[in-house]
This record gives structure tokens, C-alpha cells and sequence, in this order.
């Protein structure tokens, strides 16, 4: 099959879309199918990285929302190349623009909400719902009316999403989603976490990495921590990785001297490669305490790497951690994190063990990448 994906934008930084769209592409290509990306960044910018796949970048477009015509006009003239074209995400023009460009040609598409439909935006963002209710109306909730389906990556997503927005049907479809398998540890990769972060050297520590947003309750971890700090091992210490999008790590940082465990705070930003592998498999365990998570990309990461997690129920993906027994899930708030970790340091050094055994087999059950893209193709498949 020839397969065209759209998304805004194709960086590391910007999250679980593009992480989903490469490891789709990736068990693909190894099947013998071919795949191309289109997205709203400047060529400029694209070709200062190395991206693994044709990708044609139609440039950034106007303001936040990324409008450009550029995109439906390509996508109009190139659309007949493809067996079937997937969207990545709603609420900029990616979506909308490849919808345009896809109407009155016999190319099906499909397109990932990517919890991009989850209410607990309404409820952060009250005024911005209002004008994503207009523009819902006028043009998004046209596009998944046309798609063949809405993609969902779990079923909790699909039932959070309903009655979200009015106005417009669509069908819905649950498909798998999974990750690559973490790499062999080499020497290399040993090494790369004590370089990056000598301070970790002969410590043990949580880690939370992903992007730092408001959604992510890193807020919550660092008040949890320092609530049940006296009952935690002395030797355990707090690890905040990811980009600072928001321009958050500052408040936060000022947040964890006033609650007086900045020195067992280790922070840094987004972490590649061999650092990221060697930080989750070395983990006590992974945290994410999040107000809202469609699937957690990181999650699944973590279980690979046979790292327990310590999730909220607001985490899409809450109930197969339970299932598996690959961890713990609270409540998103400060008492339910708090719980998190006093549970898990309640456990004995054999049951945290057995954990690991379990979130490794949890991995291989629910989020391998192989699994997960031979379901999507069927699911897509015209």
C-alpha cells in the first residue's frame, strides 16, 4: 500500500502524534509498504533534520493554526498516489487543508483524534471552547464527518470524546497503538545518563519525562513528594525531563524550593536516544500524574524498559496498567499522587520486582509496535 500522512508537525518536541505516525511507518515500511509525510513547517527547518521518511513540508503557514492554502493545493494534485491518506490531530490546519485538497478525489482517509476531542479541555478552557464550537460547526466537524473513520486509540478515549461537540456524526473506530521495543543496553547507553546527570550518580529516583504543560500535573508530583518526602527512602531524589514548551519550569522550579526539596529535584530537558532508554530502565519507577492523557507514549516506553508506573486515572490507558499489573493509578490530584508513591515504597523489594517482571509483559501484551501497526493497516485498509 502506498499510505500519506498529515500532520502539522513532524519534531520530537511536539509529541505523542508524530511518535505514533513514525512507529506506524516504521513496522510499514518493513512490511513492504511505502509512506510519506506532508506537514506546515518551513523547508528550512525540515532539512536541518533527519527526517527517516519523504516528507514534503509546505511551509508554517499564518499564525498558530498554520494556515495555508499550499497544503490543500498538494494535497489536491498529489492525493491519487495514495491507496489511502491518514490525518494526525485536530484544531490546525493540517486537517482541515487535507480535507479540501481530499474532497471529489476517490481517496479514502481516516483521521487520529489524538484525545484532541477529551472534555477536560472544555472545562480548562471554557472561552476557547465557545470558538472551537463555531469552527467545529463551520469546517473540523466536517472533516470527520467525511473520514471513512475517527480514530481512537482506546476505548476510553472514544467514550470521553462523545457529545463533545454537536452538530456533526461521524464513525468511530478503536485501533491498537504501540511503541518500538527499547534497544539492547550497549556500554555506550550505560554510560550516557551518569554524563548527562552526574548529580544522579548513587542515587535512586522517579522519573517524570514528557512535555512540561499544565496538563501534565507536574505541579501535583512535586507537592506529593514533598508531602511523604520523610516517609520515602533518603536516597530517592525526583527527575523532571522534558521541553519546556510553556515556559513552566521556572514557576515550578520556585514551587519546589518553597516546599524544600529542591535538592532532590534533577531537572533537564527533553531526553534522546541512549540518555532516554538508560533513564527509564534505571527508574524506580515512572510518573505521570496527568489531568488529561489520551494514551501516554511514555507509559507504554516505561513497561518496555520493565519500569513500573504510578499513573492517574485520567491517563487513557489506566486500565490495561491495571489489568497487567505493570502499576498503580490514583486519582489526578495531589492526595491521589501522594498515594501513588506511598503504595508503591509500602511494597517489598520482591513485589516492586515482580512489577517490573509484570509491566515488561503488560508491554509485550498491549503496546508492542509490530502489533499495534499490522492492526492499524487492516483498519485502514480500503
Amino acid at each position: 500500500m502506498r499510505i500519506l500522512q498529515v500532520i502539522a508537525v513532524t519534531t520530537a518536541e511536539s509529541g505523542g502524534p508524530i511518535e505514533c505516525a513514525i512507529r506506524n511507518a516504521v513496522e510499514w515500511t518493513r512490511d513492504g509498504h511505502s509512506v510519506e509525510f506532508v506537514s506546515l513547517e518551513d523547508p528550512s527547518d525540515v532539512a536541518r533534520r533527519n527526517f527517516p521518511y519523504p516528507l514534503a513540508a509546505m511551509g508554517r503557514g499564518f499564525a498558530g493554526y498554520r494556515f495555508n492554502p499550499r497544503l490543500t493545493q498538494w494535497v489536491r494534485r498529489e492525493a491519487g498516489r495514495f491507496d489511502v491518506v491518514l490525518l494526525h490531530g485536530l484544531w490546525n490546519y493540517s486537517s482541515v487543508g487535507a480535507w479540501l485538497g481530499l474532497r471529489g478525489s476517490n481517496t479514502p482517509y481516516f483521521i487520529f483524534a489524538h484525545g484532541m476531542l477529551d472534555p477536560w479541555f472544555r472545562e480548562q478552557y471554557p472561552i476557547k471552547h465557545l470558538a472551537k464550537c463555531f469552527y467545529w460547526w463551520l469546517a473540523e466537524g466536517r472533516v470527520l464527518q467525511d473520514a471513512q473513520a475517527v480514530l481512537f486509540t482506546t476505548e476510553e478515549e472514544r467514550l470521553r470524546a462523545q457529545h463533545a461537540f454537536w452538530g456533526h456524526q461521524y464513525r468511530e473506530k478503536v485501533v491498537l497503538l504501540g511503541t518500538a521495543d527499547p534497544p539492547e543496553i550497549s556500554e555506550k547507553q550505560k554510560a550516557s545518563l551518569s554524563r548527562t546527570l552526574p548529580s544522579l550518580l548513587d542515587r535512586r529516583y522517579l522519573l517524570f519525562m514528557g512535555r512540561i504543560h499544565e496538563k501534565k500535573g507536574c505541579d501535583l508530583l512535586l507537592k506529593a513528594f514533598a508531602r511523604c518526602v520523610s516517609e520515602l527512602p533518603p536516597d530517592l531524589d525526583l527527575m523532571i525531563a522534558g521541553p519546556d514548551q510553556m515556559g513552566l519550569v521556572a514557576s515550578l522550579r520556585g514551587l519546589a524550593q518553597e516546599l524544600g526539596i529542591d535538592n532532590r529535584i534533577h531537572w533537564h530537558s527533553m531526553l534522546l536516544g541512549d540518555c532516554k532508554w538508560d533513564a527509564l530502565r534505571n527508574a524506580e519507577a515512572f510518573v505521570l500524574p496527568s489531568h488529561q492523557e489520551n494514551f501516554g507514549i511514555v507509559v507504554a516506553e516505561a513497561m518496555a524498559c520493565g519500569t513500573p508506573v504510578l499513573i492517574s486515572d485520567k491517563v487513557n490507558i489506566w486500565r490495561e496498567v491495571v489489568a497487567t499489573k505493570a502499576g498503580l493509578v490514583e486519582p489526578d490530584t495531589v492526595e491521589g499522587t501522594k498515594q501513588l508513591l506511598r503504595r508503591f515504597f509500602a511494597l517489598t523489594a520482591e513485589e516492586r520486582s515482580t512489577m517490573r517482571a509484570q509491566a515488561r509483559a503488560g508491554f509485550l501484551k498491549c503496546f508492542d509496535a509490530r502489533v499495534a501497526a499490522r492492526h492499524l493497516l487492516r483498519a485502514i485498509t480500503p
